[in-house]
């Protein structure tokens, strides 16, 4: 995966597989305390204490339409090599947590990439889901969620090619 956006899109994508119908997105940037952490939390379906221990192991998946996962293996050795961390927690029929966090400065730290662009993608494809994205800076915070988005479109098609232009752009 080229960047964090790209981890963020595959974590979601595992969150609306484990049936959940709410997803908060939470990147946290602080240049003084030269951190980035993103955390994810979401309310599906949850996972057992084996399956939680397994799921950042490489090549484990619960999927039963590919024999291989390597997404949180690749974000957990990812946070590692930036000097950062990683943690999961997860309960069966509450949901799912998923923190990581890298030194801002370091040259291995993956570049944030387009959020919007995953915003986009996963309003798009996934409208039963509600998601939540809140950015945090030194500077300030930023929140929004994909209900406003819906309810500032005025029932428009995400597909529409202005709504795209609007959201990514």
């Amino acid at each position: 995966m080229r960047n964090l956006a790209d981890h963020i899109l595959d974590i979601f994508q595992n969150s609306v597989r484990a049936n959940a119908t709410l997803t908060e997105i939470i990147v946290e940037e602080n240049k003084t305390d030269d951190f980035c952490k993103i955390q994810i939390t979401d309310n599906g379906c949850g996972m057992s204490e084996e399956m939680k221990t397994q799921a950042a192991k490489p090549f484990f998946t619960s999927r039963k339409t590919r024999k291989v996962g390597l997404g949180l293996a690749l974000l957990k050795q990812n946070a590692e090599i930036a000097n950062g961390t990683f943690s999961m927690k997860s309960a069966l029929g509450v949901g799912t947590i998923v923190e990581v966090q890298f030194q801002l400065s370091n040259v291995d730290k993956p570049p944030l990439g387009e959020m919007w662009d995953v915003l986009y993608l996963t309003m798009l494809g996934n409208q039963n889901v509600v998601l939540t994205y809140e950015h945090r800076t030194n500077k300030g915070n930023f929140k929004i969620t994909s209900a406003e988005i819906r309810e500032a479109t005025g029932g428009v098609s995400m597909q529409n090619a202005e709504i795209r232009e609007a959201i990514t752009r």
